[in-house]
């Protein structure tokens, strides 16, 4: 796995409220990641941006709904989330500052 694309694979912290209730009970971050990540990708690229060591990874996959805005039927955009369970002890910090 070369460094660039474990760069691409992590798109975005999930940030909700179910989120966050996992977050604190189970020691997991949600995330946002590319569809053809894999979970050996997303373990590593953890692991290489927080220098955090991750026990395991769950990805699902989100349908995008279909909605109406206005009078016209549009769509989201489908997604894969990826759960990182960490190991004890571990955790990120999303405010520090990256060097």
């Amino acid at each position: 796995m070369s460094t660039e694309r474990l760069l691409q694979v992590l798109l975005a912290p999930i940030v909700t409220e179910k989120a966050t209730f996992v977050a604190d009970k189970n020691q997991q971050i949600a995330f946002r990641v590319v569809p053809d990540a894999t979970k050996p990708e997303i373990k590593a690229a953890v692991e290489l941006l927080f220098k955090a060591e991750v026990e395991s990874v769950q990805v699902l996959n989100t349908k995008g709904k279909q909605k109406r805005f206005g009078r016209f039927i549009g769509r989201r955009r489908n997604e894969r989330k990826a759960y990182v369970c960490l190991k004890e002890g571990q955790e990120i910090d999303f405010a520090q500052e990256v060097k």
